[in-house]
């Protein structure tokens, strides 16, 4: 499967298994006692090595990230680890502070929309994302632990067994 940046994918389950890390989003909730693919996360291309993606998993939980948000502004005067945007008509809040680093191999599929096509979001969000993950990045390789997850940890272990 083509892996594209800026599209959203769904995590196999054995990426859970190999960084078995706290913070990481849990895979596959159960919804009217079915297994559903969940949560989507949207991909970034890492600019420093392009077998890695950065996924950033969404949320419709607007409410609670809103407050999280709110807090976040009030006591350091930004947010850098959330975003809100529409997807399918829906807002939803993109979790960076959850974001985790993958390769190609541990995606199971793309989302799509009903007509089958990658679900997609206006050019603006992207570029606000993007911006906040890059912030993001550079914090966290200064040694600065701003998400969940430990992702350099994640990140160093993904390309030794590359």
């Amino acid at each position: 499967m083509l892996v594209e940046e800026k599209h959203f994918y769904f995590i196999k389950d054995s990426y859970f298994r190999d960084f078995p890390e706290a913070g990481l989003m849990p895979n596959k909730i159960i919804v009217n006692n079915a297994v559903h693919d969940r949560p989507a996360y949207f991909a970034l291309r890492d600019s420093s090595d392009p077998r890695i993606l950065w996924l950033i998993p969404i949320s419709s939980k607007i409410s609670k990230y809103k407050r999280i948000e709110e807090e976040k502004k009030r006591k350091f005067g930004r947010c850098d680890t959330i975003a809100f945007g529409d997807i399918l008509g829906h807002e939803c809040a993109f979790l960076i502070q959850n974001m985790c680093p993958i390769t190609n191999k541990y995606i199971a599929n793309e989302y799509l929309d009903h007509d089958h096509y990658p679900v997609r979001i206006p050019y603006r969000l992207e570029q606000i994302i993007s911006k906040k993950v890059r912030r993001i990045l550079v914090l966290e390789g200064q040694g600065k632990r701003i998400t969940f997850p430990d992702i350099i940890k994640i990140k160093n272990e993904i390309l030794a067994k590359e």
